[in-house]
């Protein structure tokens, strides 16, 4: 295996921000310091750039079995190390749903010479029907690390109840999509004065609010772990912060588009700014970020969900879903980081760490004998999103035509550079 001798470059992970030069050898970290004279097989200038654990998006669909014209496990991992994501978990709404270990066993096998280490999310429900419990121990012996009816709830409580009772046995993470369905009842965007002025049914927050406290008074009851999925509501964000406060194992995440855009973009009448849960209100954007500066938000995710253009073209009967691997660090850097919200060392917290850490994975550092995950970026690129250079087969994208400032350049996956971008 090669080595790389990074010289001269800003060093960022959660606890350390340092000027530093970073040995990598044999797929680790070997030496971090001042001066390292080692010869190595690549030499990269870090001059005015920055070193940070690569990251981890712990919610994205890869439509691998079943949807493979809108994505699959290839072109997904793709998109993720343009991104500077070398690990995610994919949610299980494929065709057949992720209910069988032969399916977790085939999107492994798929992902093993990506550089991505994708983690296929395992179905609470067999067929995410609702029918009745998956085999949490099969699902677990051939890999899964999580469990989720994601793109839809456990409608019924005492199932739900069931299956956190169990993860307490079986160590998988439950994960939740908050929606009660017969609330949405068809809406397809944020209930507001918007969605009458279009003239469409819209999403009440009551539905999002209301599963949210149901996930967290079931899992209090059993003593259970929880984490919520794409967190878009004032209401849940308030209501997290609570329920932490009283000692309830919850988790959560959100996604850039929660923090930065509002349902006013819906004017457009444009089917790519549609996604399950849907762009909010100004007052939600701003609930969004106090709870990530104050701890309650624990990661920044994408639900990266790609549709095709042809899906896409009909603004009231388009299926919900943005792409957003390779945008996300972007965002997060513009809205959260170039603003003064936060730090750079809470980015990483954000997107490098608290999902390894919530999925039991190694904690990524910039230290001798850690794996060589690693993330160069330029946190100062300013650069437009043209949909049409993703990586992504799905170019579903509400950043399409926004300038945004920051981007990787260099992914590294197990000591091997995987996407290169400083030309």
């Amino acid at each position: 295996m090669s080595t790389i001798l990074i010289k001269n470059i800003r060093a960022v992970d959660a606890k350390n921000d340092v000027y530093t030069d970073v040995f990598i050898s044999d797929g680790k970290i070997a030496e971090v310091g001042q001066n390292i004279r080692l010869g190595a097989d690549e030499v990269i200038d870090g001059t005015d750039l920055v070193l940070m654990p690569s990251l981890f998006d712990m919610h994205v669909h890869f439509r691998d079995p079943g949807f493979t014209h809108k994505e699959d496990v290839l072109t997904g991992c793709s998109a993720a190390l343009a991104g500077g994501v070398t690990g995610v978990l994919a949610m299980p709404n494929t065709k057949p749903p992720c209910d069988d270990p032969e399916i977790i066993r085939y999107i492994i096998e798929k992902s093993h010479d990506t550089g991505v280490d994708v983690y296929p999310v395992g179905c609470i429900t067999s067929g995410m029907n609702g029918s009745g419990l998956c085999d949490y121990n099969a699902l677990k012996e051939a890999g899964c690390i999580c469990i989720s009816d994601d793109g839809r709830p456990v409608e019924n409580a005492e199932m739900m109840r069931k299956a956190l009772e169990l993860s307490k046995e079986n160590g998988l993470l439950v994960a939740s999509h908050c929606e009660d369905l017969s609330i949405i009842n068809g809406g397809i965007m944020n209930k507001s004065e918007i969605s009458e002025k279009l003239g469409v049914k819209g999403m009440d927050r009551a539905s999002e609010d209301y599963i949210t406290a149901r996930e967290m008074i079931l899992a209090h009851s059993v003593d259970a772990r929880i984490h919520i999925c794409h967190v878009s509501t004032k209401g849940s964000v308030e209501m997290i912060r609570f329920a932490k406060s009283k000692g309830v194992k919850v988790t959560c995440e959100t996604a850039p588009h929660y923090f930065m855009l509002t349902d006013k973009l819906l004017e457009k009448r444009d089917a790519d700014y549609r996604m399950n849960p849907p762009l909010r209100t100004s007052e939600d954007v701003k609930a969004i970020i106090e709870g990530i500066k104050d701890g309650t938000i624990d990661c920044i995710i994408t639900d990266h969900a790609p549709h095709t253009s042809e899906e896409k073209k009909n603004f009231e009967t388009a299926p919900n879903g943005v792409v957003g691997l390779e945008t996300s660090f972007a965002a997060a850097l513009t809205a959260l980081y170039h603003t003064g919200e936060i730090t750079l060392k809470m980015l990483v917290q954000l997107m490098c760490v608290n999902p390894r850490r919530i999925l039991g994975l190694e904690i990524p550092a910039i230290q001798p004998g850690k794996t060589a995950d690693l993330m160069i970026a330029d946190l100062n690129r300013v650069w437009t999103v043209e949909p049409d250079k993703l990586h992504s087969k799905s170019h579903n994208t509400v950043f399409k035509g926004m300038t945004l400032t920051g981007k990787p350049l260099v992914t590294i996956s197990k000591g091997i550079i995987r996407y290169d971008d400083r030309n």
